[in-house]
C-alpha cells in the first residue's frame, strides 16, 4: 500500500482549524521550547492560506523576510505574529 507524507496545511481549512493547531503546537512546545517551532506551524498556515507570496501581500510584510521567518531558523517577532495571525483569522491571546 502506498504511503503519502503527511502535509498538515490540507486540514487548515478554516480560522476555527487554524486555532486549533497552533494552539496544540503551543501546548506541545510547553514553557522551555525554542518559539521557532510556532513559525514552522504557521509555515503549514501559510501555505494553507495560498502561500508566502499571497500573505506577504496581504500583510505588507516583504515577501523574502517573511520566508526566513517562516523557515524557523529565526525567532520570531512579535509584530510579525501579530501580522500572520491577523491574516490567518486568528488572535494572539493570553491565558492564565
Amino acid at each position: 500500500m502506498p504511503t503519502r507524507e503527511y502535509d498538515a496545511s490540507e486540514y487548515l481549512e478554516t480560522p476555527e482549524d487554524i486555532a486549533g493547531y497552533l494552539n496544540a503546537v503551543m501546548e506541545e512546545m510547553g514553557e522551555d521550547d525554542d518559539p521557532r517551532l510556532l513559525m514552522m506551524a504557521l509555515r503549514d498556515v501559510v501555505k494553507a492560506r495560498g502561500g508566502v507570496s499571497a500573505l506577504a501581500r496581504e500583510t505588507g510584510l516583504n515577501r523574502a523576510a517573511l520566508s526566513r521567518a517562516l523557515s524557523g531558523q529565526r525567532v520570531p517577532r512579535l509584530d510579525t505574529l501579530s501580522k500572520l495571525s491577523a491574516a490567518c483569522g486568528v488572535k494572539l491571546r493570553f491565558s492564565a
